[in-house]
């Protein structure tokens, strides 16, 4: 049981069951999605230049394989990511969710600034590629503790809206997904392919350069949540022998079971991300033969639904429960990614790639609104933003970090153009089955506390 939040522990805490004013709610969300929607418009803008950043920093006489390098480097920074959440993650747990988000989007910052100012390798030679790489790196370590440190911040907030709350992470990466085609699309229409090259493409960059001080401010004046300042409270009361013994049981020895969960239950998540947005420009432009812009503005309709419906699918989980939504969409994105691509295939137009692009933004919002609240309710509070970091950042590095190289070179080597379809439809399988495992367990858990089962 968790010990409610006393009035004294802080002058503005709330009560978790306590309705918060608009005012709160707008601190709270935004506060604790900027940093994810930094990460998701770097991350995407990176993908969609791709083949510039190739050219720039990764020459080679193969421009395939330029480009792979390019790619490659993108998915190295995914392998900081468990570290990342392991020691940030712990950070949040010990010293607070606020500590953890300022540190995380103060070292974000270092890989967006980088890249918005990193000169090419023909002017620095090998320097270039080096620092991108080590850039990547740092972000990646970021980014770790980032997802973990905002969800447990946001769902501490308040015990009956957590779906509605924490759907925000996934709304923000909408948005992102929103601005950051925008910026493919509009940019690749504009500029003459000269100035796309040699400056264009870095004024994304220079944009998240503009966002990540303002979430750095938001950031360091919030107050911590309610749940973690009563955990705290009973530690510094009495309960360090619990903190010394009994969260180290249930970070590394109790909650493994919940860690391979959390982890299947991402692959889904992050697959609809790295391959249905990150990867299909790339893909309708060098297998499909469309142009860019338009590849980049139906992304835009991905995105867009992602951020419309991501909270209205979370609210919706506080009300019927979150895993009979995520797996009746496991259960159809299973079912109709293959036709939906085989389709794409056969009519490669931008009718096609709308048609696609549109169901997997549903399905996207569907599945990834309720995602962060499930997640959260898998482990308990004391090891909370530990477990939920380092579950989805493995996930991430397995499934989603390394996809669109996965993809890229299956196609190369098989000239399978309907490879995305099977990456996809391996990861709703996968999620499926671990959601079948949450909602046996949930249901156990509830028997033996003599709650009847809804």
């Amino acid at each position: 049981m968790q010990t409610p939040a006393s009035p004294s522990a802080t002058t503005s805490a709330h009560s978790p069951s306590a309705p918060l004013s608009k005012a709160m709610v707008r601190r709270i969300v935004f506060s604790s999605s900027v940093g994810n929607a930094l990460e998701w418009f770097d991350f995407l803008v990176y993908g969609y230049f791709a083949t510039i950043i190739a050219k720039e920093f990764f020459p080679m006489q193969d421009e395939w394989l330029s480009t792979l390098l390019a790619i490659a480097t993108f998915g190295i920074s995914f392998l900081m990511r468990p570290l990342g959440a392991v020691v940030l993650g712990i950070y949040g747990d010990r010293k607070g969710r606020k500590a953890a988000l300022t540190l995380a989007i103060a070292l974000m910052m270092v890989g967006t600034f980088t890249m918005a100012v990193m000169p090419p390798y023909a002017t620095i030679g090998m320097a270039a590629p080096i620092l991108i790489l080590l850039a990547r790196l740092v972000q990646g370590f970021a980014v770790g503790g980032e997802f973990g440190s905002a969800t447990a911040f946001m769902v501490e907030h308040s015990a009956s809206r957590r779906g509605y709350y924490a759907s925000w992470q996934f709304a923000s990466q909408g948005l992102a997904a929103i601005t950051a085609a925008a910026f493919g699309s509009l940019l690749t229409a504009w500029l003459p392919p000269a100035q796309l090259n040699d400056w264009g493409w870095r004024m994304p960059f220079v944009f998240g350069l503009l966002v990540g001080p303002v979430g750095y401010y938001i950031r360091s004046h919030l107050d911590e949540t309610p749940e973690f300042l009563a955990l705290r409270e009973a530690r510094e009361a009495g309960g360090a022998r619990t903190a010394a013994s009994g969260e180290k049981d249930a970070s590394f020895a109790s909650q493994w079971v919940n860690l391979l969960l959390a982890v299947g239950i991402v692959a889904q998540s992050t697959v609809g991300v790295y391959v249905l947005q990150l990867y299909m420009p790339m893909y309708a432009v060098k297998q499909l033969h469309m142009p860019a812009a338009a590849s980049f503005g139906v992304v835009v309709l991905n995105g867009g639904l992602q951020f419309l419906l991501s909270p209205v699918m979370g609210a919706w989980s506080d009300r019927i429960g979150r895993i009979r939504i995520m797996l009746t969409t496991s259960i159809l994105m299973g079912g109709l990614i293959y036709p939906m691509f085989a389709l794409l295939q056969a009519h490669p137009t931008i009718g096609w790639l709308l048609l696609l692009q549109g169901t997997a933004g549903i399905f996207k919002a569907a599945y990834s609104g309720p995602m962060p609240a499930l997640m959260s309710e898998i482990f308990p509070t004391q090891v909370r933003s530990t477990g939920l970091s380092i579950g989805y950042s493995i996930g991430v590095t397995i499934f989603g970090g390394f996809a669109p190289t996965i993809v890229e070179t299956f196609i190369h080597l098989t000239g399978d153009k309907l490879a995305p379809s099977y990456y996809v439809l391996i990861a709703a399988v996968l999620s499926g089955l671990s959601l079948v495992v949450v909602a046996w367990r949930m249901r156990r858990v509830r028997l033996m506390q003599g709650v009847q089962p809804a």
